[in-house]
């Protein structure tokens, strides 16, 4: 089912074989249906501002650290970073407008997914890019039991975030994993190339309006247009990346 793609990751990355041991999870548009809300809050925030921008936009910056973010659309409309105190400014008004929003519900299909990977016995690690409490907190009473406390890479233990494998590879640490040990679950194709480039078997899940070559050519290994579909099919691609090795690695 799985056996071509699993194999076309093992060639690019030079593996011998995928042993996952360690899940690598994404939070907004993963976890939780959150990417509408941030996509409109920061829309109003940065149109305040002056700054010309579409909703739209927001779906592709997904993964990116605010202060990343700010300085992305004040490159394009002033030719300079932002301030330090400015990008504190801009993302606490964002903050504020993001919890002005009802909470976003848990993403279908991702306690399921989550509850897969916990009973394979595989530690599971939050990688998201955001550094808002509102999520944050919510995990425990909304996934209990998947993510301890020291297993969460946010945004404020990274100095890159995604596109860069900074925040996957610190996520492997934190597990105690080595990359071919590690299957990354990511919505956005930046944080699809970040954990590609840390060298993790990544599943993209189109949660969101983005289209499905993005994640292609960001390097996903396998696509899901669902988290239910995701979490269906998980226990049999877990079964296949343990069972399919690179050909030409075998010694005759």
């Amino acid at each position: 089912m799985f056996e071509q793609e699993i194999t076309a990751f093992l060639r690019r990355h030079h593996y011998r074989g995928v042993a996952p041991a360690a899940a690598l999870v994404d939070m907004d548009g993963t976890l939780y249906d959150s990417m509408p809300l941030h996509a409109s809050a920061w829309q109003r925030m940065v149109s305040e501002i002056g700054i010309p921008c579409t909703r739209e936009e927001f779906f592709l910056y997904e993964g990116r650290t605010g202060a990343s973010t700010i300085n992305l659309l004040f490159r394009r409309a002033y030719d300079r970073d932002a301030s330090p105190d400015e990008i504190e400014e801009l993302y606490r008004r964002k903050t504020i407008y993001f919890n002005e929003y009802p909470k976003p519900p848990r993403m279908e299909g991702a306690l399921e997914l989550m509850t897969t990977l916990r009973e394979a016995g595989i530690r599971r690690v939050l990688v998201t890019g955001s550094g808002q409490h509102s999520l944050i907190d919510r995990l425990g009473a909304d996934f209990p039991g998947i993510f301890a406390p020291d297993m969460m890479i946010t945004a404020r233990d990274v100095t890159h975030g995604k596109p860069h494998p900074e925040p996957f590879i610190k996520a492997m640490q934190r597990a105690g994993v080595s990359p071919s040990a590690s299957i990354a679950i990511e919505n956005a194709p930046l944080g699809v190339e970040s954990a590609d480039r840390a060298g993790a078997f990544t599943v993209a899940v189109t949660t969101g309006p983005i289209p499905r070559n993005e994640f292609v050519k960001a390097g996903a290994a396998v696509i899901f247009d669902s988290m239910p579909e995701a979490a269906e099919a998980m226990p049999r691609l877990l079964f296949e990346l343990l069972t399919t090795t690179n050909p030409d690695l075998i010694t005759p």
